[in-house]
């Protein structure tokens, strides 16, 4: 990185220090360690974002989540601490917050995607918490107060007792794995969502019964086809209005809120000119190159297409910010790389279950006018004489005519992000239910069901079989 007191030169500028700027960067120099390769981060560290929630259940300190800077100064990138504050296109320059500036030859826009409040009365309450950063987490723990030495997070409302109740507004994963760590700490827990069933995105209302009864288990009180209309109090909410039923009350001083709803992309720096952009993001191509030149993006920041009906899709997912990232990056180097677009297999955890889905549930993909049908197949996780045998349900999700597998959903105890993946793989290559159907696959008491049965071929069976009697 060659330097002038506030003036800086990068061949590549990345900003963002998430999973797609660190994957980039290590691609970048391990392919040309010649290049000068600079990211500029604005938090302290870059974290993994999916444990937050256990750490805040007090699994491990927040600590273990926040990853090693040597992850980008080990491959020989430069980290700049810093806020970009406006991106100079036409003179490649960007320039930071605190007056310095570097300048760039490619640019990659990597800046992920930040929590969204809906617009109404109270959100800006002291006691109204998002869940994305490590300022994010600390606040919660601290309300939380988990030890008797937690520091207070400067705050006037910061407690001097431990929480005792939490409410949480949207039940997608990060909503449920919120609820259930809130729980671990004896908090009474609401969760609110709009739709008629918790994980709308990532199921159909058909399987989501068990994991609404493993919930209400935990004690968790669920408000489900419940609409958010307001918060009341100030500094801090003392009361939650949701339609159609009776004001929660909250104690300002220990009591809170949490708000899950959905992110938008953190992408205001870039003003308002040059771009392509959408509410989801910025547009790219199958390279991940923007509508300016010199300019990729990847990541949350990106709006992109479904990998199934190649239409405009959302994909705010790790798993999907990574092969984006991969593929700008092979981009500048000058090799051959494309993105085919979001499949979206995603897994969470409630309590005892796992939780997965991949693809177009059946009901969204209905949406997007398909005609699909569905199929439904069940065994136990293990050998059902083996101690603790468990369960898991399959539901696949078929485009009628050419039986193609467009969506799977699971529900079970054990394995269940294994099979998501299989069933992803299965629809990024256009397999249909004739071709699951004659899936090879393993068999051990501990780990499947007996060897004549497997539940993945079992619903892939039953469309062919269909199929063939009409």
């Amino acid at each position: 990185m060659k330097s002038t007191s506030a003036q800086l030169e990068a061949d590549v500028l990345i900003i963002g220090g998430g999973p797609a700027g660190i994957q980039a960067a290590r691609l970048l120099r391990s392919s040309q360690p010649d290049w000068r390769v600079a990211v500029v981060r604005p938090e302290d560290f870059s974290m993994v974002y999916c444990a937050i929630p256990y750490a805040i259940e007090g699994l491990f300190p927040l600590e273990k989540t926040l990853k090693k800077d040597d992850l980008l100064t080990g491959v020989g990138a430069e980290l700049i601490r810093g806020a970009i504050s406006r991106v100079d296109t036409k003179g490649h320059r960007a320039e930071l917050q605190d007056g310095r500036s570097i300048s760039y030859r490619k640019l990659l826009v990597a800046t992920g995607a930040i929590p969204v409040k809906p617009p109404l009365p109270g959100m800006n309450g002291e006691n109204v918490f998002t869940v994305k950063t490590e300022a994010d987490a600390r606040r919660i723990i601290a309300r939380l107060a988990l030890n008797a030495g937690c520091e207070s997070d400067g705050s006037d409302s910061s407690p001097k007792q431990p929480a005792q109740k939490a409410i949480v507004i949207g039940a997608g994963a990060i909503g449920i794995e919120q609820a259930t760590a809130y729980r671990a700490h004896k908090l009474e827990v609401h969760l609110v969502e709009m739709q008629d069933h918790v994980l709308p995105h990532l199921i159909d209302a058909d399987m989501a019964a068990p994991i609404h009864q493993e919930l209400e288990d935990l004690g968790i009180h669920l408000h489900l086809n419940t609409r958010l209309e307001s918060l009341v109090g100030e500094p801090a909410v003392t009361g939650v209005c949701l339609a159609g039923e009776e004001t929660i009350s909250l104690d300002p001083k220990r009591d809170f809120v949490v708000v899950s709803v959905g992110m938008r992309p953190d992408i205001d720096f870039l003003g308002e000119d040059n771009f392509d952009r959408v509410a989801d993001g910025l547009v790219v191509d199958e390279h991940m190159r923007t509508s300016v030149p010199d300019v990729w993006a990847a990541g949350d920041c990106v709006a992109y297409k479904s990998g199934i009906d190649g239409q405009a899709l959302g994909g705010k997912l790790a798993t999907n910010a990574v092969p984006m990232a991969k593929v700008a990056a092979k981009d500048m180097l000058g090799m051959a790389a494309a993105y085919p677009g979001f499949f979206n297999g995603a897994a969470t955890v409630a309590g005892s279950l796992r939780i997965g889905g991949t693809g177009f549930t059946e009901t969204f993909a209905r949406s997007r006018g398909l005609q699909v049908a569905s199929t439904e197949a069940s065994t136990t996780a293990r050998f059902p004489m083996m101690p603790a045998a468990g369960h898991v349900k399959i539901k696949l999700v078929i485009e009628e005519g050419s039986e193609r597998i467009i969506g799977g959903q699971v529900v079970g105890t054990e394995a269940v992000a294994e099979r998501i993946d299989l069933l992803t793989f299965a629809i990024q290559r256009g397999a249909t239910a004739s071709d699951l159907a004659e899936l090879s696959y393993a068999a051990q008491p501990w780990q499947t069901f007996f060897p004549a049965r497997n539940a993945i071929v079992e619903a892939a069976a039953s469309v062919s079989s269909l199929s063939k009697a009409s």
